[in-house]
């Protein structure tokens, strides 16, 4: 199945030093895939011209006269950058010329300039952010990651089946099984919106497995983990912090002495092995989920390495149907917004509470 992917080349701390060579490879690795890299023309095309690659027959280059920088408010990416090179790419997923859209830019920017211009799912109230954890028995789906500070138990059963879809579709699992994130396993624990949203997963047609804690995410307890973005984001950042924290404990105990360096040296296959199992980059590529249309976002400091999984997650998703499959999903579980935001102005008010929750959420 042929897929096109927008690429906003110009987005992230690199800009198309990573986007293009990840292009590039993404090209070499699937050829039903053709992509379109949106952003200034004499930048890409010179990018191009260093990796000999000028005259691809599925590369385009679609030029963009504006980029988001990282540190720029959502407001004025939405309202002053209408030729971004962000914003561009996903017109393009709107016209559907493109499949998919990523990018690596400024989080907060993308998240409202995707919502204004492809609008949510019909029965999605807020779109959501979803990401990648490796656990002991493969990945573990999370959402929300920092695009929804406060929810509403409705809410959280939405993000619950678009989680659900995208695990089913991308991990081709039938039946794949949804945790809500608790203090406790016990049904009498938690916050009264959290405990009104299991009575409502555990209404759903949803495989839904019911409360469980931090330590699940990484024992692989369910495929999805569902939670509010302010829980996810902390939990996000706090499992990075503990991931650097080991790192750096194991190279100073390693480095200690003569024999602790020996036994390093023994034990490099492993430590290899270990540090490639919990490579972020590997698990790069996070979803916004509740779009009429696909977009991905990588971390802004991504490597091309790290850009390329990202742009495999949006193949994917397209190949694999995830819109469809929540689409129908919603409409098996009678699932209707219980809020929309329509207007310009409430996008843009909305866009502030994006900034401070995702703005370094990637």
């Amino acid at each position: 199945m042929d897929i096109t992917v927008a690429i906003d080349a110009m987005g992230g701390d690199h800009g198309p030093h990573v986007t293009v060579p990840a292009a590039l490879e993404a090209l070499k690795q699937d050829d039903q895939l053709n992509i379109v890299l949106v952003g200034l023309y004499d930048v890409i095309q010179s990018e191009l011209a260093a990796h000999k690659a000028l005259s691809h027959p599925r590369l385009h280059v679609h030029h963009a006269a504006e980029v988001v920088t990282m540190d720029e408010s959502p407001q004025s990416a939405l309202k002053n950058k209408k030729d971004s090179s962000m914003r561009v790419a996903i017109n393009l997923v709107k016209s559907g010329e493109a499949n998919a859209c990523v990018s690596a830019g400024n989080t907060g920017a993308l998240m409202a300039t995707a919502r204004f211009v492809l609008k949510t799912l019909p029965g999605i109230d807020r779109p959501a952010i979803a990401g990648t954890l490796p656990s002991q028995k493969g990945l573990t789906y999370m959402l929300d990651l920092g695009a929804n500070a406060d929810c509403t138990p409705e809410q959280l059963l939405q993000f619950a089946v678009m989680g659900a879809m995208l695990v089913s579709a991308v991990e081709h699992k039938p039946n794949p099984s949804v945790g809500l994130l608790n203090i406790g396993s016990e049904d009498i624990k938690g916050n009264e919106v959290v405990k009104r949203a299991s009575e409502l997963l555990r209404a759903s047609h949803l495989n839904f497995y019911g409360n469980v804690e931090g330590n699940d995410i990484y024992k692989g307890t369910t495929d999805v983990v569902v939670c509010d973005g302010f829980v996810g984001n902390v939990a996000l950042k706090t499992s990075e912090g503990l991931a650097q924290m080991m790192g750096r404990f194991l190279t100073e105990e390693f480095k200690r002495n003569w024999l602790t360096k020996l036994m390093a040296l023994i034990a490099l296959p492993v430590l290899k092995r270990f540090k490639k199992r919990l490579d972020p980059r590997r698990y790069n590529g996070a979803s916004f989920l509740g779009l009429r249309g696909i977009v991905v976002k990588s971390h802004g400091g991504a490597d091309s390495f790290s850009f390329l999984h990202a742009i495999h997650t949006a193949i994917e998703e397209s190949r694999n149907g995830v819109l469809r499959r929540i689409t129908e999903q919603l409409e098996i579980e009678h699932i209707k917004p219980s809020s929309r935001v329509n207007s310009h102005t409430e996008q843009l008010d909305n866009s502030a509470i994006i900034q401070s929750t995702t703005q370094d959420a990637l």
